[in-house]
Formats: C-alpha cells, structure tokens, sequence
C-alpha cells in the first residue's frame, strides 16, 4: 500500500518553495520568486497557504527603504517534508 501524500505539498509551486526552504536558513520573497518562475500574485498565495498550515513563517521588514518579506520553514514543515520525501521515494522504490 503507498503512503499517502501530503496534499498540501503536493503542489507544484507550494513543494518548490518547502525544497528551496528546506535548504537554507531563510529566503527572501524576491529570491523564492526567482528561483519558482512564480509570479507575485501566485507565490503569494500559496505562501499564505504554507503560512496557514503552520510549515513556514513569514516575517515583513524593510532592507533600506524597501520593503522585504523573509520566509522560513518551522520544524513542522520540515517534519512534513521530509515526510513527504520519504512517501514519495516508496512511489518509485515499489517494484511495480
């Protein structure tokens, strides 16, 4: 039997920024938007959406005089990630 994915990772912008995350200690919105191809409006949203689950936070401040928003992943989102990598790894490891 496969483990069932987590859907809210399942996404493919929302699954691109937990990798990106998961990876450093923050990233600023700027950075996650060009490294997804995302546009403002789309990042956004589903950033809201890792924020409501509890998986990243996300921080507004400035860097000068321009505004900046850092993200960064909570221990919850890491667990649900590494989670996640683990079922999805059970998909291809099966011998089906």
């Amino acid at each position: 039997m496969f483990p069932k994915l987590d859907p809210l990772l399942h996404s493919e912008l929302r699954l691109a920024v937990m990798s990106i995350l998961a990876g450093v200690d923050e990233a600023d919105f700027t950075y996650l938007k060009a490294q997804t191809g995302a546009t403002s409006g789309n990042l956004s949203v589903q950033i809201d959406k890792l924020t409501g689950a509890g998986y990243i936070t996300v921080e507004k401040g400035f860097k000068g005089k321009m505004p900046r928003t850092t993200c960064r992943i909570t221990p919850l989102g890491q667990k649900a990630f590494s989670e996640y990598v683990e079922a999805l790894k059970t998909y291809f490891t099966s011998g089906v």
